[in-house]
């Protein structure tokens, strides 16, 4: 029973989101991911007769995260801009995790995308989109077989994405005169068109009473180079899109509340972007990299077999480094907009 107790305090996920879909940086940088709950680690006082996690073979995850970016940066330095881009998203993600065993488990993510972005430079429109994002489909395993003795473990994940979102929206807008269909901005396609795989891994190890540090990290490998969708940008190597990697990474402490069965408050760190270079590949066509670090409070409520977590990260760092093809042709490093907050809710019930 104490091995029980221990190893539940933490529920440190949301969303992906990305992703499944991509859920990374907030903006301009055309990252999605998801976060993948960690069931086994929410304290459950509160659940059942025996005080213990009663573990069911289904569990179903509604992930929520929305953000305005409006923060102009070129590198890593913030530039005042009068008209600035408004970029709204709203990406929401269906997640599915069936228990085969103790250690093995299936997983599933479908992310939908909404968003807007009222664009002032050429082409010149407000863009609204909304759609289905790129589905993955893996195994998750722990690599000890919970509950562990000491009150830790870590679990390894490998995901197949599938190009099932949308990567060709289009709105109307103003171009040299005339108002016609363009290409909506990278950051607002729902998916990238390219298949793919997603590693990923969870950890967490009790350290005293109703304490917990954890630590999660996922990275979306992309192989493919561009999709061959237009942009309409006229930069040199920029025409089409890329179809680009994504990485998230979280780690913190998690404090069960004195006295309040079931509630846990979390403090950490969260980084997520999209890289200059693919790992695998070719990195051509226009993309936008980008990192973003912030600081990730959050509270994790349980009740019966249903998890409520809210979290809140606020961007300490920003940076948008050139790419490719800017490098390539040694134009001017572009652009990209950050949100300073973004706020993601994750709601998860074990059948």
């Amino acid at each position: 029973m104490k091995d029980k107790k221990q190893l539940c305090v933490l529920f440190a996920l949301v969303a992906m989101a990305v992703g499944s879909g991509r859920a990374i940086a907030q903006g301009c940088v055309a990252a999605h991911s998801n976060q993948r709950p960690m069931d086994l680690l929410v304290k459950s006082d509160a659940v059942g007769s025996s005080g213990g996690w009663s573990i069911h073979n289904l569990t179903v995850d509604i992930g929520y995260r929305v953000f305005n970016s409006n923060k102009y940066f070129q590198g890593t330095r913030e530039i005042a801009r009068p008209n600035a881009v408004e970029n709204h998203q709203n990406i929401f993600d269906i997640g599915v995790s069936y228990r085969l065993s103790p250690r093995w488990s299936l997983i599933a993510d479908v992310p939908v995308f909404d968003g807007t972005r009222d664009q002032i430079y050429p082409p010149m429109g407000i863009f609204q989109v909304s759609g289905l994002g790129d589905m993955t489909i893996g195994a998750q395993s722990w690599i000890f077989r919970p509950p562990t003795e000491n009150g830790g473990n870590v679990a390894v994940s490998a995901s197949l994405k599938l190009p099932t979102g949308i990567n060709d929206a289009t709105g109307s807008a103003l171009y040299k005169g005339q108002i016609v269909k363009a290409t909506a901005d990278q950051s607002m396609q729902p998916g990238d068109g390219g298949w793919g795989f997603v590693l990923g891994t969870q950890a967490y190890k009790a350290l005293w009473s109703r304490s917990d540090v954890y630590l999660e990290g996922q990275y979306l490998f992309n192989p493919e180079n561009t999709n061959k969708i237009a942009t309409f940008r006229s930069q040199p190597g920029q025409g089409f899109m890329s179809v680009t990697d994504q990485y998230l990474y979280r780690a913190g402490l998690s404090q069960g509340v004195p006295k309040v069965r079931g509630l846990a408050v979390s403090l950490g760190v969260r980084g997520e972007g999209v890289p200059v270079r693919d790992l695998l590949g070719d990195s051509d066509g226009f993309r936008r990299p980008g990192a973003i670090v912030s600081l990730d409070p959050g509270f994790m409520f349980n009740f019966r077999r249903t998890v409520l977590s809210v979290n809140g990260p606020w961007a300490l760092y920003r940076n948008r480094p050139p790419s490719v093809p800017e490098i390539k042709n040694h134009t001017t490093n572009g652009d990209a907009f950050f949100a300073d907050y973004t706020v993601i809710v994750s709601l998860s019930h074990h059948f």
